[in-house]
């Protein structure tokens, strides 16, 4: 598949646009196809739930998040889950592991932000950051 799957902070930097995202992430989110996962659904919600991120209703927030970046939802999958296993232990967060094993799984670039998300990049995943 062919495509970008946004981070859960690249998500939330181009939603807010408090963040100038760097030039080949912009480029991707403005060519695509995107794909959110619902890993960052997940994630956004549990950030509303405890005071940490305000987004008002967060099924108001994903769905105009995906009509705003015209993107596809993604559903987390068996496979998904599964790839998680096959990960080195680079990284501690869940969210961050699976959001990896998705777009390995899926063969999508990941967009993301964090160094050590980045470090992932391999033969079988490529990063934007």
């Amino acid at each position: 598949m062919n495509g970008f799957l946004l981070d859960t902070n690249v998500l939330l930097i181009a939603a807010f646009r408090s963040v100038t995202l760097s030039t080949p992430v912009r480029q991707a989110i403005e060519t695509g196809p995107l794909f959110l996962s619902t890993i960052s659904y997940w994630e956004v919600t549990l950030k509303s739930m405890k005071g940490k991120l305000d987004v008002g209703d967060p099924r108001s927030w994903w769905r105009n998040a995906l009509d705003d970046l015209a993107a596809t939802p993604m559903l987390l999958a068996p496979e998904h889950v599964a790839e998680i296993s096959n990960l080195p232990a680079i990284h501690a967060d869940p969210f961050d592991r699976a959001l990896v094993a998705q777009a390995v799984s899926a063969e999508l670039t990941l967009a993301t932000t964090d160094s050590q998300v980045k470090r992932y990049a391999s033969e079988r995943l490529r990063v934007l950051s």
